[in-house]
């Protein structure tokens, strides 16, 4: 009887140490490059890492995170569940951005007098306040659709440079339009910012679609939806236009995973087979 109970104890701890090495499951899908969203899938219950920092996990095991611009070519995403570990290497392929160098142009002309500069600056904080509303929304799983109809006249990444001083990079993708074009949700979410006059960006609203996914919309003519509204994909949240400091009628719609930049061009890979 001894016997039977001890080799009983033994099986039950083979069964532990086998289940402690089975293998985790885990893809990876979206463009290993610069300025990408990517999402992860792996199981219920597991703890993730991206070079040290540590990454939420949905309830499903979905994990989400991107790369900025000039985000570092080596990375290291470590997934976790009880004595499993996977340690996996992301290896980035940079990218070549278009610059283009303006030289003789008025300085009045490219920078905003001081009380323009406090004024955008204020409005730059209110923005990032409502960046940092973040839930268990999951609407990033959703495949993504354009916001709105029209020629690309802008793209992610590109940079002016105006008498040898480097300006910000555009981090968007500009879709050039006739004002009032309807722009539309690319993925459900809630909106949490409603602007119709930033000195920068015009008309603005940003929508939350969970985990510290957001997208935003700028120098819109219209603004039809309000704080706290929930939307579906598809739905009418504003119309093109050329408010705030823009040259003529477009939509520029960016994505932010937390305080990364991404470029919103990359998201119909992450739903590529």
């Amino acid at each position: 009887m001894r016997r039977t109970i001890t080799a009983f104890i033994l099986s039950l701890c083979s069964i532990n140490v086998a289940l402690a090495d089975e293998p985790i499951e885990l893809e990876i899908k979206g463009p290993l490059t610069q300025g990408a969203l990517i999402l992860a899938k792996s199981e219920p219950g597991v703890t993730a890492t991206l070079n040290d920092e540590p990454l939420q996990v949905t309830e499903q095991g979905y994990i989400v995170f991107g790369f900025a611009r000039k985000a570092p070519l080596k990375n290291t995403l470590v997934i976790q569940k009880g004595d499993s570990r996977i340690t996996k290497e992301l290896t980035l392929t940079p990218r070549e951005y278009k610059i283009d160098r303006v030289d003789g142009v008025p300085q009045k002309t490219v920078t905003p007098d001081p009380a323009q500069v406090k004024r955008a600056r204020k409005e730059a904080e209110k923005v990032w306040v409502a960046r940092q509303k973040e839930t268990q929304r999951t609407d990033f799983l959703t495949p993504v659709v354009k916001p709105a109809k029209g020629r690309i006249s802008g793209v992610y990444g590109s940079q002016r440079v105006f008498n040898g001083e480097p300006r910000n990079p555009h981090y968007g993708e500009d879709i050039a339009g006739p004002t009032g074009t309807p722009v539309k949700a690319p993925w459900p979410g809630e909106v949490v910012l409603v602007e119709p006059d930033l000195f920068y960006s015009g008309g603005t609203i940003i929508i939350e679609h969970g985990y510290k996914v957001t997208t935003t919309y700028l120098h819109l003519s219209e603004l039809n939806v309000d704080v706290g509204d929930k939307v579906k994909q598809g739905e009418l949240i504003g119309a093109i236009g050329a408010t705030g400091r823009a040259t003529g009628p477009h939509l520029d719609w960016r994505v932010n995973w937390g305080n990364e930049r991404l470029d919103p061009a990359l998201l119909p890979q992450l739903y590529q087979d």
